[in-house]
């Protein structure tokens, strides 16, 4: 049986999916089975790897089930103990996987891994989609090693440690324990795209397992190939995909703290859109808004669901997460994404070290 299932969720892009296999199938470590988990492409993808990569298990959608349909169909089809959820627009060297299999067995409480993730246009910066690693903040707002909203930072090996803990890692490569995902559940296939990965590494920790990004290898990631930041509706997935996970992973007195919080930063958000005279972030953020107060019993139930799994409290979830608002210290005091997390790691406390 092989080790590894690697799932990779596809909807047209046929010169980056060639240049992800053909990089994939370069790896020293041969122990796995690939799911290609078409969403109905136009392209003649289907064609493509049924004669130039017949070892590929493809999987074909009559509709688009999203990344986060397509990830889960493959995570259930899987009988390895590890699973890849591998985006198409990447390519990698060589050490890959091996480096990520030896980073995720190293310990049974790591329920997640990711690489290094550079940017494939400049490969001297990291990439937007997972840098170094991702952490958040108390109200909610991702951010990576290497990257806080749109500041991207040149690697200059300033994250290399081998091997740290972090708060998320990264849908665009990420390895996760089959088994975890047996006790959680999977992705949330509400959310569609955008902050999956990223609520469901916040459910592996209440269950008391812990996330790592190894430095020790890397992969390359065409950020924004399949929709471009700007694009209205990744912005309002965002903003919506977002709330909907605070709500559904804060203990209720933390997010009765918080919510109220984070609600006044979404309408600042759309003051400053609009005086900028864009709109665009603006309109997304006041749809998220609108869906949030206006589904109130849809996503209860997903929040009884999560914290009925709840095995750590969240003092210690707070513990893993950066104090106070990267907002304003980046926005406000011009904090760069180095200066933040050099501020917010802890040396007293291994990250990760959770009590119930």
């Amino acid at each position: 049986m092989p080790k590894i299932t690697i799932v990779i969720p596809h909807y047209n892009g046929l010169d980056i999916l060639r240049d992800c296999l053909e990089s994939l199938y370069k790896n020293s470590f041969t122990d796995f089975e690939t799911l290609l988990i078409d969403n109905g492409s136009t392209d003649g993808s289907q064609d493509f790897v049924r004669k130039h990569f017949p070892q590929v298990r493809l999987i074909e959608n009559s509709e688009n089930k999203g990344y986060a349909g397509a990830c889960n169909q493959g995570i259930a089809l899987a009988i390895t103990p590890f699973v890849l959820l591998l985006n198409n627009d990447t390519v990698m060297p060589t050490n890959f996987l091996m480096e990520m299999v030896n980073t995720i067995s190293a310990h049974p409480r790591i329920a997640a891994v990711q690489p290094k993730i550079i940017s494939i246009q400049d490969q001297e910066y990291f990439d937007y989609s997972g840098g170094a690693g991702g952490e958040m903040d108390w109200l909610g707002y991702p951010f990576a090693r290497g990257r806080i909203f749109d500041t991207v930072e040149k690697d200059k090996h300033q994250y290399d440690l081998a091997e740290q803990n972090v708060f998320w890692t990264s849908g665009c490569a990420m390895l996760l324990r089959k088994s975890v995902a047996d006790i959680i559940g999977v992705l949330d296939e509400d959310f569609f795209a955008h902050q999956e990965e990223i609520d469901w590494n916040w459910r592996a920790q209440l269950a008391g397992y812990r996330n790592v990004v190894t430095c020790r290898t890397h992969i390359c990631h065409y950020s924004g190939y399949t929709l471009r930041s700007d694009n209205q509706r990744k912005m309002y997935l965002n903003h919506r995909n977002n709330l909907i996970m605070m709500i559904k992973n804060y203990a209720f007195y933390i997010l009765i703290l918080f919510f109220p919080l984070r609600v006044l930063f979404e309408m600042a958000t759309v003051l400053a859109d609009v005086l900028m005279w864009d709109g665009r972030r603006a309109r997304a953020a006041l749809d998220a808004l609108w869906f949030v107060f206006s589904h109130p019993r849809f996503i209860w139930r997903k929040r009884r669901s999560v914290q009925a799994l709840r095995k750590v409290s969240d003092r210690a979830i707070l513990r893993n997460m950066y104090p106070g608002s990267v907002v304003i210290d980046h926005f406000v005091r011009k904090m760069m994404p180095f200066q933040c997390v050099r501020m917010f790691r802890r040396f007293a406390l291994p990250r990760g070290t959770h009590s119930a």
